[in-house]
């Protein structure tokens, strides 16, 4: 059944290029949701890295200022349109849209939806939506590490590194972290060992900690440190680098530092050396839109149970109401924070 209500949505907007402060609060009616869509009303959203590159025009295929970001939601079914299971009305769902979930209310695709768990807290549930689609996919379908292997996190007390390493852990893995002393504690009782980043040796106390190599490296830095992050693995190793946070600030074309990383990691792949470097993208594979969501729904499912069974437990950084997005933004930037900071109503 066709809901014929008109909902008035709240949205944070990014204008331009502009400090957090630069954020705009807006309000508009919504259309009907289309044939195949729904009426989702936000219950949790989060700031990840790809909205602080986003508000200084530095993500890699953002869309044109103005827009709404927001990268992940989870919320309730309020209205579904024509041929949509009229079931889905006031149940609990996540989902990945790249921009639009800074918002109270947004209208998406019903087949982009995967079901959260009765009775899962909306913030628990979003911390792990991106970010453990992305921790899963990295351990599990690229580098593939086996129990009894020994893995650097980069960045271990962050929202992706977090949860790589409870999965990591959960799998029987050894867990070598990266991240500010004032976070090792939080670090060392998530299971991993932890290694100040800023530590001017930093490379050559990973290597002591496991001086035959390390299964893999997730490097969310990218920059000059890549190619010491190589060096750490043994015959047989993987790097997956997954980001570029070492040129965030960088100027000039926001795409060059990833054509360079990938231009490396295409070169490193050519030497008959035993080991692996891959460049994780989200969205890799999404014009085949049926595999793609299928892929998705299975591994956000699966990171869902998990938490669901108390394996994981989701590093909640701060509540902040949507409409104080630009303090939510600011505190996420700060890097003082573990953990995901978490948009409420």
């Amino acid at each position: 059944m066709t809901s014929t209500v008109t909902v008035r949505a709240t949205e944070v907007v990014l204008p331009a290029a502009v400090e957090p402060s630069g954020l705009e609060v807006r309000t508009r009616d919504l259309p009907q949701p289309a044939a195949g869509q729904v009426v989702l009303r936000m219950d949790a959203t989060g700031v990840s890295f790809a909205e602080q590159q986003m508000r200084r025009g530095k993500y890699y295929d953002q869309p044109a200022f103005p827009f709404v970001p927001g990268y992940d939601v989870v919320g309730t079914v309020t209205a579904a349109g024509p041929g949509v299971d009229a079931g889905m009305v006031g149940r609990r769902f996540a989902a990945v849209t790249k921009v639009g979930s800074w918002a109270s209310h947004q209208l998406i695709e019903a087949a982009d939806l995967v079901p959260v768990p009765d009775g899962m807290d909306a913030a628990a549930a979003e911390t792990v939506v991106v970010n453990g689609i992305t921790a899963w996919q990295m351990l599990h379908r690229i580098a593939k590490v086996r129990a009894g292997g020994t893995i650097v996190v980069l960045g271990a007390n962050g929202g992706v590194g977090s949860t790589l390493v409870q999965l990591a852990r959960h799998a029987g893995i050894s867990v070598i972290g990266t991240a500010s002393p004032r976070h090792h504690d939080a670090v060392r009782a998530l299971g991993a060992t932890p290694v100040d980043y800023r530590d001017p040796d930093l490379y050559a106390r990973l290597r002591a900690l496991a001086p035959g190599g390390v299964d893999a490296v997730f490097d969310h830095v990218g920059g000059a440190g890549l190619t010491r992050s190589w060096s750490l693995l043994r015959k047989g190793g993987t790097l997956v680098s997954y980001g570029t946070a070492a040129t965030k600030d960088d100027e000039g074309n926001s795409q060059l530092p990833v054509l360079l990383l990938l231009a490396r990691i295409l070169a490193w792949n050519a030497l008959p050396n035993g080991k692996g470097a891959h460049f994780y993208n989200f969205w890799a594979g999404r014009r085949r839109k049926a595999a793609f969501r299928q892929r998705l729904a299975e591994d956000l499912t699966q990171v869902l149970r998990l938490v669901d069974e108390g394996v994981l437990t989701p590093q909640i950084a701060a509540r902040i109401p949507l409409a104080e997005a630009s303090a939510a933004l600011e505190l996420a930037e700060s890097r003082t924070v573990a953990g995901k900071v978490i948009l409420v109503p």
